[in-house]
């Protein structure tokens, strides 16, 4: 997953987002160490601060943990990463929902388009 960070919300926030889906995609599998934060942020394009405080999050999640000699690793606490994945789809559904809504879909017709994309 490509890093397209933009102003519409703080880059940390939009740093985090993409780190966890690319733990809860399986990108970055459960137990599998986490790139150094130098290597994040010169990929992100961002300052390693930045990506050190999005780090710090995702740790407080519980998505990630520290082994205080050897870095950072994905959980395998299956039930975080299932609850972040869940959580995620909410989001990206009431979104999409009202999204549609907005541009004067029925509930009807919504179901139809994604039924009709699902197909394709």
């Amino acid at each position: 997953m490509a890093w397209k960070l933009d102003s519409s919300k703080p880059i940390y926030i939009q740093l985090i987002e993409v780190l966890e889906t690319r733990i809860v995609s399986g990108e970055y599998q459960p137990g599998q160490k986490v790139p150094s934060v130098r290597e994040l942020a010169g990929e992100a394009g961002v300052n390693p601060n930045t990506m050190q405080k999005a780090l710090v999050e995702l740790e407080n999640k519980g998505m990630i943990v520290t082994n205080r000699t050897s870095g950072r690793y994905v959980t395998e606490n299956r039930e975080i990463l299932d609850s972040v994945k869940e959580s995620n789809v909410d989001e990206f559904v009431k979104e999409f929902i009202k999204g549609m809504i907005a541009l004067g879909f029925t509930k009807s017709e919504i179901k139809d388009i994604v039924s009709n994309h699902l197909e394709k």
